[in-house]
């Protein structure tokens, strides 16, 4: 029974990741997220069997099956990633599926979205290096919201702590004071504003170690970009957001700690 519920959340977050990637392509383009997609070259509509999450990118090789060009390899990353994801959501909160299937809807449904928009949040920033507003804040409402429905990342409608609300400042206060200090070089104020979302969603103990966990895969990507590629060099600019929606994945479903929970 596990595994066939495994296999049916896995399957959703391909579905998802496939919406994912029209939101990202389409994001400040001023075009619908609605309608069947179309070949980013030729404007070709594609055929439901094009459509397949994952599949469709091996059957046709990687190409557009009208013009040849090449899609690109961001369709299945991030939708195999959503899948992945979700499967990890379920994996997570199984126990609860069986004993309170209405808070396991809640729980899956609240922590599907937050992370749904960090993947966009993540791909966009690597694509264009830039973190919109309009996601932050959407972000920030979301898990703000969150703080008076979930205990320990269990639905429970409760007031939360002071330090609850503190957290997301007190985590985004080093990023803004980066920004500030040398004036958006060493830090974009985007990933300040994400880090208050984390904070709030993840608490004190768990965002810090995200963080950590992200400054430290961070530098490896980076001096490994400066070693191994002409095209970069020490003042290239590498987007962060990538890396703490990453840390915030192991910290939150692999359970990658480096702080005490309740600290």
């Amino acid at each position: 029974m596990i595994t066939i519920l495994a296999v049916v959340f896995f399957l959703l977050g391909l579905v998802i990741g496939s919406f994912l990637n029209v939101v990202i392509f389409r994001f400040n383009t001023h075009k619908s997220f609605k309608g069947r997609s179309g070949c980013m070259a030729c404007q070709n509509q594609l055929s439901w069997y094009e459509l397949v999450p994952v599949f469709s990118f091996l059957f046709l090789k990687g190409r557009c099956k009208n013009c040849k060009t090449k899609i690109s390899i961001q369709y299945p990353i991030v939708e195999l990633i959503t899948g992945l994801i979700f499967l990890g959501l379920f994996l997570k909160f199984q126990d609860v599926f069986f004993l309170d299937t209405v808070g396991f809807n809640f729980a899956f449904a609240f922590y599907a979205t937050i992370f749904s928009t960090l993947i966009v949040i993540a791909v966009y920033d690597l694509k264009h290096k830039i973190i919109p507003d309009v996601l932050s804040w959407t972000l920030g409402i979301i898990t703000f919201i969150g703080l008076f429905l979930f205990s320990d990342f269990a639905f429970s409608p409760h007031w939360p702590t002071l330090l609850t609300f503190l957290s997301g400042l007190v985590i985004a206060t080093p990023f803004a004071l980066l920004w500030l200090v040398s004036k958006g070089t060493w830090m974009g104020l985007g990933d300040a504003k994400l880090s208050i979302s984390l904070g709030w969603m993840l608490g004190l103990g768990m965002a810090l170690s995200a963080i950590v966990v992200a400054f430290w895969t961070g530098a490896v990507v980076g001096i490994g970009l400066i070693i191994f590629s002409k095209k970069h060099g020490m003042k290239t600019e590498v987007p962060f957001a990538p890396f703490l929606v990453l840390g915030t994945v192991l910290v939150f479903l692999v359970g990658f700690q480096i702080f005490p929970l309740g600290f």
